[in-house]
């Protein structure tokens, strides 16, 4: 997405948030090592090296869905994006979150170099965290989901009628969270936490 500078603080965050997750979740599926090493390609993104897809259909998929939620994420309507990887019976085992907070009312400009600084810390920090994962079962498969504050109405939106109601597999009790790393820096907010089945979830 190019830049524009008549954008609002909101589109500007929004904008580098959606480049922002793009990476982070093609990070998230290299470390989980579910494709073959070939399936990536590393490049710089904000000033680290990092991995990006070079399959075609999973480069699309990523990029697509992300992309979809730019002007709900600039609205503020997006919650939460998860990554979710579920076994074989379509249970979720594992689910990568990002809560996002982006301030409405902040009029000022947006200072990329900032924002850009605070979220890079991530991908310092996300490879350590492959000691907190579960290693995946056979046969796993994954997904992008994003939680909604409230649904866009797909009959006003082109955009909307893009995302559809998920028929996920929920838990019947609350996950067990482990957060990987945070970050505040006006008007964005982000959390990264792992969520994994309670000890009291039924087994599949």
């Amino acid at each position: 997405m190019d830049r524009k500078d008549n954008q609002s603080p909101q589109g500007e965050t929004a904008r580098i948030l959606v480049e922002f997750l793009e990476v982070a979740i093609t990070s998230i599926v290299f470390l989980k090592g579910i494709y073959p090493p070939g399936a990536f390609e590393r490049r710089k993104y904000m000033n680290l090296v990092v991995h990006s897809a070079r399959h075609p259909e999973l480069r699309d998929y990523i990029h697509s869905a992300v992309s979809g939620l730019h002007p709900f994420i600039q609205k503020g309507l997006v919650e939460r994006v998860a990554v979710i990887f579920f076994n074989s019976d379509s249970i979720p085992v594992e689910r990568f979150m990002f809560k996002l907070t982006v301030n409405q009312s902040y009029g000022s400009r947006v200072e990329e170099a900032d924002l850009e600084f605070s979220l890079r810390s991530f991908f310092i920090k996300l490879p350590f965290s492959e000691s907190l994962t579960r290693v995946l079962p056979q046969d796993c498969r994954w997904e992008i989901t994003a939680y909604f504050r409230s649904l866009p109405q797909a009959s006003t939106s082109k955009e909307a009628e893009l995302w559809i109601p998920t028929d996920t597999q929920q838990w019947q009790q609350p996950p067990l969270i482990t957060p990987i790393k945070s970050m505040s820096s006006e008007p964005l907010s982000v959390q990264l936490y792992l969520e994994h089945p309670g000890l009291s979830e039924p087994k599949a």
